[in-house]
């Protein structure tokens, strides 16, 4: 049995820039173990696996994988596979492509050359600053948040200082959540605010850009900068773009993508299936 893979990088009009996302079609639920060796084998932040929803004609259930661990959301594996159902023609309508994940339904449209995804909202919460934060970032935090992943969101006084961070992450693993938005009003005129994210405890150092963070990122900034419709920029060594449009309980985010492979894996790799 052929099952078709690909890697699509995310949030870029650019090969080999963005974040890389692994995706894989199936016809079937399979074996979550089956699925996060695939992940890792693919060894990307997160990889996507899509399969027909016989209840609903036309949407597909998502899950996501990173290399060591399944996460509930996925902004640019999201982005990654609606790609991949429209240039493959898994989907042929020009209509929302609807994806049904843990965290609830999500669609995906074109608008413009880019893809908008509809997700849902995750405000972060101020916390204090823990003990331990500042030494590991290797620079003190203006203020500090939590969203409901869990994940901290940090707001640092400057882009440069998002864009010099060098964080320990070894002792960063081991602070709050282990996982880190950190993030600065923008300093150039392509973009409203930068960010960074380090993931340790999901196995991930630095995500090049992370769509799900921007669902956090969205509202934080649209109460500062008093709009509704912004442009993120990720400063990562990849770097990437995420639009942003903040609509009260939903964001949508907005991005580019590109396929960089295509392949199916080989029958060493699926007689090791096991269904759900």
């Amino acid at each position: 049995m052929a099952i078709p893979i690909f890697q699509v990088d995310s949030f870029t009009g650019e090969a080999f820039r963005g974040n890389p996302a692994g995706v894989c079609v199936l016809d079937e639920n399979m074996d979550a173990g089956w699925m996060q060796a695939v992940a890792a084998e693919m060894n990307v932040s997160e990889t996507g696996f899509l399969v027909p929803c016989a209840e609903e004609p036309g949407a597909f259930s998502i899950r996501w994988f990173t290399p060591t661990v399944e996460v509930p959301l996925c902004g640019h594996g999201t982005l990654a596979s609606a790609h991949i159902l429209w240039e493959q023609g898994f989907v042929t309508s020009d209509g929302p492509v609807v994806l049904n994940c843990k965290k609830g339904r999500l669609t995906a449209c074109r608008e413009n050359g880019r893809i908008r995804l509809d997700f849902p909202e995750v405000p972060a919460l101020p916390i204090a600053t823990p003990p331990r934060l500042a030494d590991a970032l290797g620079v003190q935090p203006l203020s500090v948040y939590e969203n409901e992943f869990p994940a901290g969101l940090v707001e640092l006084e400057s882009a440069e200082a998002v864009r010099a961070l060098d964080p320990d992450i070894e002792r960063l693993e081991k602070v709050g959540p282990g996982c880190w938005i950190v993030t600065a009003l923008s300093d150039t005129e392509d973009c409203d605010f930068v960010s960074r994210f380090f993931a340790p405890r999901l196995g991930i150092n630095e995500d090049p850009v992370t769509g799900s963070a921007h669902c956090s990122l969205g509202p934080f900034w649209a109460e500062r900068l008093r709009k509704t419709e912004l442009i993120g920029h990720q400063v990562s060594k990849r770097g990437g773009v995420v639009g942003v449009r903040v609509l009260g309980a939903r964001i949508h985010l907005l991005g580019q993508t590109v396929t960089v492979l295509r392949g199916e894996l080989t029958p060493e790799a699926t007689r090791v299936l096991s269904r759900e």
